[in-house]
């Protein structure tokens, strides 16, 4: 079987405002509006796209990595510090520190403009998991 993931939903409460953010944040682009009200796009950010939607409900608790079921989307960059420098540039705050990454590397966590968790992620050039 040959599979590869196509999308990631974010199920919003304000699905234009969260589409803006990942646009002017973090350089993703529109590749599909469905031109209605609730708006459905999808967003595409490198290689992965998102589907951004009306929610029916919000959960009480999204920035604890701990609940059940999928809880991040780590983002690997060549430089946290200089990725870090530019979020903070374009008003993201890290209330976290820099700690160690599972596999090698650092991580560093923030949230979207909904409170969806992020994390950036810097893998050594040496790195076992790269190769």
């Amino acid at each position: 079987m040959n599979i590869a993931v196509e999308h990631i939903a974010i199920p919003a409460a304000n699905p234009v405002a969260l589409k803006s953010w990942y646009e002017q944040v973090l350089g993703a682009r529109e590749i599909f509006n469905n031109g209605q009200t609730p708006p459905t796009f999808l967003i595409s950010l490198g290689q992965v796209w998102f589907e951004i939607f009306q929610a029916d409900a919000l959960l009480a608790e999204r920035g604890n990595n701990k609940l059940a079921g999928f809880r991040h989307l780590a983002l690997r960059v060549p430089s946290l510090d200089a990725a870090k420098a530019e979020l903070e540039s374009r008003g993201v705050k890290f209330t976290e520190e820099i700690r160690p990454a599972a596999g090698g590397g650092k991580v560093l966590f923030f949230e979207d403009a909904e409170g969806n968790l992020l994390h950036f992620v810097e893998r050594p050039a040496d790195s076992p998991l790269l190769k």
